[in-house]
This record gives C-alpha cells, sequence and structure tokens, in this order.
C-alpha cells in the first residue's frame, strides 16, 4: 500500500515553515526566515581574499559579513594529467575573481563553503554547465533503465546544448514534455546568470522554500500540498504551471479557521524535537545530545519489560528505536557525524536485524547518507550531508546560564510564536486590546526589528497590540492578555 504524503506550507511575513507529513505524522520540518534566507544553491562571483597553502584553501569574499570556505579538493579541473592534484597556490592568487556556489550554509562560526563546480537544480535534472557527460542518479540501478533515460534526454537536448546534465531519480516517471519543460529551464536560469556576471557579486539565488517544495520534494505518493497563505499559493501555481505542471495540480489553498500546524499537530511535534528525551511506545527512550562537532544518541529500555527474556526486551527496544532514530534525523535535519548506542545485544543475529531495521527506515531519507556496522564498543557510526542548519540551530542558542550546556529559544523565535499565538487568540475571541507580556530581549525586538511585522498584524485583526516587559520571565515564557 502506498504511503499518503501531504505537505504543510504555513507562511507569515517573517519566516515560511515546511512540513512533510505522512499518514498523520509528521517527518521532516523545514523552516525559511526571511531575515536569514540560506545560500545552498546561489551563483557568486566572489574575491579571493586569502588563500591558505597549509590547509590548501582560500577564504572567498562573496559580499557577507564572513568569508566564505573553499578547499583545492572543491576545484574543478584541480586534477591535471594524472591523479596528483595541483597545489592551491598555483591555482589561486589574492584579489583574483571566481565564479562559486554555495555548497553548505555558514553554520555556528564556520562560514559558508564553496565549490567552482556550478550546478543547478530542476526537478527531474541537474544542470551542469562547465560539462559535457550524462550522469544518472546512484538510487537508479536497472542498468536498461539508465540506458534508456540517458538516450531519452539526449534525443531531447537542442543541438547547441554542450552542457552536462545528471537525471534524477524522479526522472524515472517523467514523460518527454517535462523533461524537455526542465531542460528549457535550466538553460534560461544559466543563460540569466551569465548576464548577470557584471553585477557581481550575486549571479543566482537559489528558489525560496515554498517554490523549493515544487522542485524537491513532491513524488508520487504526494496527494496534496496544502497552502495557508493566497499569495504564496498563487506564485506557486505560477511557477508550478511553467515549471512543474504536474505537481501544479496538487497545491490547495487552506483556508480553515484553524491554524494549519495545529490541525495536523505539528506545533507539538516541533517543541518535541527540541527535547534532548524522546519517548518510544514500548516504555523506552532515547538521549538526542547536538553538539558543533557530532551529534549522540543514546538507547535505553526505561520501563519496558516484556514477558519473555531480558534480551527479547533489549532486541524490540532497539528495532522500535532504529525507527524513531530515522525520523528524529529528518524531523530534526541533523547532519554531520551521528554516533548512535543501541542498547547492548548478545547474538549477531539480532545485530543484524535492528541494522537492517534502521538502513530501511533510512532509505526514505531524501539526504545523501553512510552508514556503518556496530563497532567493538557496539556502536554505530553513521553520517549524514548537512547542507543547512539543524533545527535546534535555527529556533535555539547556546544557554548563556549553564555555560552552553542546553539550548534556549532565540528571542526571534519566540517573538514569532507570539505572532502566530496572537492571531489565533484574536480569531478566536473578540477584546478591545491585546498585551503582550514577555522578557525584555522579546519586548526590545518587537520594539525594534519586529516591530513592522507587530504592526502589521495588529492592523490586521484591527484592533491594537501593547507590549509589556516582565523582569520575572526568561526569555521563552510569554503571556497574551485579553483586555
Amino acid at each position: 500500500m502506498a504511503v499518503t504524503e501531504e505537505i504543510l506550507v504555513n507562511v507569515t511575513p517573517q519566516e515560511t515553515r515546511v512540513a512533510v507529513v505522512e499518514q498523520g505524522v509528521t517527518q521532516e520540518v523545514h523552516i525559511e526566515r526571511a531575515s536569514s534566507r540560506g545560500l545552498v544553491g546561489n551563483i557568486y562571483m566572489g574575491r579571493v581574499s586569502r588563500v591558505l597553502p597549509g590547509m590548501q584553501s582560500a577564504f572567498i569574499d562573496i559580499g557577507g559579513e564572513r568569508a566564505a570556505f573553499l578547499h583545492v579538493a572543491d576545484i574543478r579541473g584541480v586534477h591535471e594529467n594524472g591523479d596528483r592534484a595541483r597545489p592551491i597556490e598555483r591555482l589561486l592568487s589574492e584579489g583574483q575573481n571566481l565564479l562559486v556556489q554555495v555548497v553548505k550554509d555558514p553554520i555556528g562560526t564556520k562560514g559558508a563553503r564553496l565549490s567552482t563546480q556550478i550546478s543547478i537544480a530542476g526537478r527531474f535534472l541537474v544542470y551542469l554547465p562547465q560539462e559535457s557527460h550524462i550522469g544518472i542518479s546512484q538510487r537508479i540501478e536497472d542498468e536498461e533503465e539508465r540506458a534508456h533515460l540517458r538516450e531519452k534526454l539526449r534525443q531531447l537536448l537542442p543541438p547547441e546544448d554542450k552542457g552536462g546534465y545528471i537525471i534524477r531519480t524522479v526522472a524515472e516517471s517523467a514523460s518527454d514534455r517535462e523533461l524537455k519543460f526542465d531542460v528549457d529551464y535550466l538553460r534560461r536560469v544559466w543563460s540569466g546568470t551569465r548576464d548577470n556576471a557584471a553585477a557581481a557579486p550575486l549571479l543566482y539565488r537559489d528558489l525560496n522554500l515554498s517554490l523549493r517544495v515544487l522542485r524537491d520534494f513532491v513524488h508520487e505518493e504526494t496527494a496534496r500540498i496544502l497552502v495557508d497563505s493566497r499569495e504564496t499559493c498563487r506564485k506557486m501555481l505560477e511557477f508550478g504551471q511553467d515549471f512543474t505542471p504536474n505537481v501544479a495540480e496538487r497545491v490547495e489553498h487552506y483556508t480553515g479557521e484553524r491554524p494549519l500546524f495545529d490541525l495536523y499537530g505539528v506545533e507539538d511535534e516541533i517543541e518535541k524535537a527540541l527535547a534532548r528525551r524522546v519517548e518510544l511506545k514500548s516504555g523506552g527512550y532515547l538521549v538526542i545530545d547536538q553538539t558543533e562537532a557530532l551529534t549522540t544518541i543514546d538507547v535505553n529500555t526505561g520501563s519496558f519489560v516484556t514477558g519473555r527474556s531480558f534480551d527479547d526486551t533489549i532486541f524490540k527496544t532497539n528495532l522500535e528505536a532504529a525507527q524513531v532514530i530515522a525520523r528524529q534525523l529528518r524531523l530534526r535535519n541533523i547532519g554531520g557525524i551521528v554516533i548512535i548506542d543501541f542498547i547492548d545485544m548478545d547474538t549477531e543475529e539480532h545485530q543484524n536485524a535492528v541494522l537492517n531495521e534502521f538502513r530501511k527506515a533510512l532509505a526514505r531519507d531524501r539526504t545523501h547518507m553512510t552508514v556503518n556496522g556496530f563497532t567493538e564498543l557496539g556502536l554505530v557510526e553513521m553520517t549524514r550531508k548537512r547542507t543547512r542548519e539543524s533545527l535546534a540551530q535555527v529556533l535555539c542558542e547556546p544557554c548563556a546560564v549553564c555555560e552552553g550546556r542546553a539550548r534556549l529559544k532565540t528571542a526571534q523565535t519566540v517573538c514569532y510564536a507570539i505572532l502566530r499565538d496572537l492571531l489565533r487568540e484574536a480569531r478566536q475571541f473578540s477584546a478591545r486590546e491585546y498585551r503582550i507580556v514577555a522578557s525584555q530581549p522579546v519586548i526590545d525586538l518587537f520594539l525594534d526589528e519586529e516591530a513592522q511585522g507587530l504592526a502589521m498584524l495588529s492592523d490586521s485583526i484591527g484592533k491594537p497590540v501593547s507590549l509589556q516587559a516582565e523582569t520575572a520571565y526568561s526569555q521563552e515564557q510569554y503571556d497574551i492578555i485579553l483586555m
């Protein structure tokens, strides 16, 4: 039986949030804020600000606060006349202009990671303007299908197109017309990028989150895309009709009174995804600790005891944990190195069964991963490609009181939660005025950077909104009082 999937798009002037829900269970959450939109996919005409021969790297100025980082391995054509790589000091010099693309957003103290290998993603294809070959996603394993797709694309390419392409997994079900749409779109994007070369540094900005939903998220099992903003829905339909006509028909404007994320329980799932502890239905639990270097996940039996043996209890807990961990990695968007400490199992048969269940659960993830078997210490090591900040990094900050051992929602995150709650209250109750009582940092933000957003909401509900700072409140505490 096919999995029924729905994609929810919640839009406010401050941020766009997207949730992927399968059979009523939230699987992924993506957040993009107007004040800090991601850079991944953007193409720049950068300037080399510093070359570091010792690290075989360079810092590139792309117009941001922090210089971006380019390693010699990410420079196209670095290997010439054999496998020996040319040193970076022979390839780059300070002050040189360089066409680069962001492959990783700035995370923590690290600047953006760059590559000189340019690629532009479409719905079914990835365009490689500097290459000439046609590659195919490794997930398409059937050799006959690979050869068929390669030949089909060759027939559709115009004679003057000298670029290369990678055929994405979703292209297996694409028609000739859809592939042609993709080719034409990607060629237009690249042509516009070249035309912008004089207007450095930003030459091409990747699609915003709501449009990336149509390009990257939707597949055959997606039943519908619900959007709670009329304007965003209109833009998605316009883009879809030009670029993803088979997807546009699934876009619907949600007009219900109840907030979309409340209706599907997504708000609760976001709160749970910020906690260290994750409860298992069996009575066991996980403890997830994220650091800048890696993430550790510890599995515990808790109160779960079966009627058979302790070994059976451990095995069943680990099987359930394998499923839940795979979902938590997607939901929290955890990237980098992940170390999982399953409960020790005595038999190799049980270890293999748990590992197979874990790999099966991870197969639904659209992000590239590698999973190693159990180490001598009984740990499972894996990596999950990190391109954007995790959910906790977007919504939270290190807690100053406990010296970084825990996380606290940022003042900006609390502001946006208040604006959503205020709209919810205004829809349910009529009041002369609404008063926000919150901590000083949150009130300060409403008086400065978020003043326009608050004014727009006050105008929308037709009622005044007043502010009151409460020194006894923590940064995450707030109340909305109906006057």
